[in-house]
């Protein structure tokens, strides 16, 4: 039986500089029962000369499994390119390859919430069984959860569903109380967690902290117990709890610092707050 909610590694965490078998390796060595991936790692392991049953192969023998495909961006423009629809059918693909029932996706476009509904709407209904998890982040055109909530809901899709990361709660400014309520458990379809520095990037840069700079879980200024203190006050059962810290400092002492640095880090976090996650 597989576990409900396993303790996952994000594609971003090992950085792009790794073989996909070093990747699993990696992973598994370090404690994780899973790994995200990304469409541009999944395309760079067909580059490498693995085919499908390669891959597959690959992750049975280290007894890993995929948890996590992303990432689908710019799915609310009215003229969509062909590299946007192939992306997005190379995600549907990745689902029924690697047996993923999500797809993480984010919008930095900011449009109305009627607009963004409508066009997660159509998503949904091309992603067909798939749950589509839609992740608010402070720089982008769903900067928070009450935008991000409101568009999910408009949308009336079943498969519509809501992503959380710690990083992007604390620097958004939203407190671990009232903010949650307005939200059903069963709409948060995963967990992202890590920590933050004690002062943000410039407003105008704050993606760049985003993407470089972040934290191990309970290493930071923020407070990653308290975060998952709330969802598991709230009854949250997410189809898996995603380690996404994304840090040039770790990659650069290799991808085993990398890995074991955040499950070492994230376990106690868990042990403390959330251990049902770990059970």
């Amino acid at each position: 039986m597989s576990k409900q909610h396993p303790l996952t590694i994000s594609s971003y965490t090992l950085g792009t500089k790794v073989t996909f078998e070093e990747r699993v390796i990696a992973a598994k060595n370090a404690g994780y029962e899973g790994i995200g991936l990304r469409a541009e790692n999944y395309i760079a392991a067909l580059q490498e000369g693995l085919h499908d049953e390669d891959i597959l192969n690959i992750l049975k023998k280290h007894n890993m499994k995929v948890t996590e495909v992303e990432y689908i961006t710019l799915w609310a423009d009215d003229e969509r390119t062909l590299e946007q629809q192939m992306k997005e059918q190379i995600c549907f693909k990745m689902c029924e390859l690697f047996d993923v029932k999500q797809i993480n996706c984010g919008l930095m476009e900011n449009y109305s919430i009627e607009h963004t509904a409508q066009k997660l709407k159509e998503l949904c209904s091309r992603a067909g069984d798939i749950i589509i998890g839609v992740e608010p982040m402070p720089y982008s055109g769903i900067p928070d959860l009450e935008k991000g909530w409101k568009v999910v809901e408009a949308s009336g899709c079943d498969n519509a569903k809501i992503i959380l990361d710690t990083w992007h709660w604390v620097r958004a400014n939203q407190p671990f109380e009232k903010v949650i309520d307005m939200i059903p458990a069963d709409k948060i379809v995963s967990v992202q967690i890590n920590d933050v520095q004690a002062r943000p990037y410039a407003k105008e840069v704050l993606r760049d902290e985003s993407m470089h700079d972040r934290v191990a879980p309970g290493c930071g200024y923020g407070d990653t117990a308290g975060f998952c203190k709330m969802l598991q006050k709230k009854g949250v059962k997410p189809n898996a709890v995603g380690v996404e810290v994304i840090c040039d400092e770790y990659v650069e002492k290799g991808v085993d610092f990398a890995a074991k640095y955040t499950y070492d880090n994230a376990v106690k976090v868990l042990k403390e707050a959330w251990p049902e996650v770990l059970a």
